[in-house]
């Protein structure tokens, strides 16, 4: 009985979440670790800084993305065409070096007797932008979100984003851009909605 309780204590302990002081001291410990001294006039107050910023630049793991989308509306006086959102800023970290990932999200959707108000996509980006990703993960992310709330006939999501992980490190690539895309519903069956999306993305008109 004691051992089972003591590996039940063990999992309680691995699994809590650390506190701020215990987040400051891992930032300490990383700042011995580069050979710099954490006791320096500098750095005295960086970890504390340091955990501040974290709280801010991951607080999509705090925020609930069907919160965010909310309510959507009817009153679209019978628009069925492409609502695209282009062109939206967004930083997040890439999960295998937590370096920033900087890019644009354009996102598309073809509405079906329901819109979103648009804000709520450029929030939606932040939201999934807002934790350690892939690019590849947070596209396929945003897409499945409108998708299974909105329930449009079909989403489109391009990402375009510079890694600092092959800016600064590896093969220090500055300037070289990864894309990205994910399609659901009509953007994926039918290539001549796709191309429209493509081509407004890219500020063409596409043909009627």
């Amino acid at each position: 009985m004691d051992a089972i309780v003591k590996t039940l204590t063990r999992k309680t302990d691995e699994d809590r979440r650390p506190t701020v002081s215990e987040a400051e001291e891992a930032v300490r410990t990383l700042l011995r670790f580069i050979g710099d001294d954490p006791e320096r006039e500098g750095l005295l107050d960086t970890p504390a800084r340091v955990v501040k910023a974290y709280g801010e630049l991951f607080s999509g793991y705090e925020a609930s993305v069907e919160d965010v989308l909310g309510r959507t509306f009817e009153e679209v006086a019978g628009y069925d065409d492409i609502v695209l959102v282009r062109d939206i800023p967004f930083f997040s970290h890439c999960e295998h070096h937590m370096v920033p990932i900087i890019g644009k999200a354009h996102v598309g959707y073809l509405p079906d007797g329901r819109v979103l108000g648009l804000s709520k996509i450029a929030r939606t980006v932040e939201v999934f932008a807002r934790r350690l990703q892939t690019q590849e993960s947070i596209t396929a992310q945003i897409a499945h979100a409108i998708d299974a709330h909105l329930k449009p006939k079909g989403v489109a999501v391009l990402i375009e984003a510079d890694h600092m992980c092959m800016a600064m490190r590896g093969v220090q690539k500055l300037g070289a851009s990864t894309l990205t895309s994910t399609f659901t519903g009509a953007f994926k069956t039918e290539p001549r909605e796709q191309a429209r999306f493509m081509s407004m993305v890219r500020g063409f008109n596409y043909p009627a």
